[in-house]
């Protein structure tokens, strides 16, 4: 039930996916899966996913009789959710997330959790305007000066950064606590991170994101 790629994976799921969140992730990410009812997505864009993952509450039959049965995993057990049973079967490079916001605020919420989670390959979620990741425990980028960065944490968490308007060194960041949410870069950023903290970024950054994080490679957890 594994999926292995050389190449990064484009995973979609169940929530609104339009045109352009998959001209976003399909050059950066040509492996196409899904999670459930996101294979409906695929196949109503023309595409065909290599495979499929979820406990099947959400695709629908007519998919399910379109998708060759080996591409089809069924997953029956309900204490994960969808996004976690797809990211712990791949294998690869990045996964480009896209359908896990837009809907349901729980979905999304429990998406960033997933994330924070450090399961499966490096992953950045598509939601809106916005690319977000797990921020690895030290990543440059070369952003140009004035670009809009969050730094979010799922957890305690602290750091250092070079290349910000407001740098975080000294601070300590929790959900209930601060977070470093409209930052600004000055230039190249450098961070470096301690605890689970979501990186976002400007969509229009997300091809240099991608292009990092495939250095920063998280150790599977093995599926359920």
């Amino acid at each position: 039930m594994m999926l292995t790629s050389r190449q990064p994976v484009t995973l979609i799921g169940g929530g609104p996916v339009s045109r352009a969140d998959l001209d976003a992730a399909l050059p950066l990410a040509p492996t196409l899966a899904a999670a459930d009812g996101g294979a409906d997505a695929a196949l109503g864009f023309g595409l065909m996913p290599q495979a499929v993952w979820g406990d099947f509450d959400s695709i629908s039959d007519r998919a399910r009789q379109a998708i060759p049965t080996e591409n089809l995993h069924h997953i029956a057990e309900q204490d994960s959710t969808d996004f976690e049973k797809c990211l712990t079967r791949i294998r690869a490079p990045l996964v480009l997330a896209i359908g896990f916001s837009g809907a349901r605020q729980d979905h999304f919420l429990a998406a960033l959790t997933t994330l924070a989670r450090r399961l499966g390959p490096p992953t950045i979620l598509l939601a809106g305007d916005d690319a977000i990741t797990l921020c690895p425990p030290r990543i440059a980028l070369d952003l140009p000066a004035g670009t809009r960065l969050s730094l979010y944490p799922m957890g305690a968490a602290s750091g250092r950064s070079t290349g910000l308007e407001w740098p975080i060194e000294g601070l300590h960041f929790a959900p209930d606590l601060r977070t470093g949410t409209s930052n600004r870069t000055t230039g190249p950023v450098d961070l470096t991170i301690t605890g689970p903290m979501l990186l976002i970024l400007p969509r229009d950054q997300l091809a240099l994101l991608a292009q990092r994080l495939q250095f920063h490679h998280f150790p599977n957890t093995q599926p359920r």
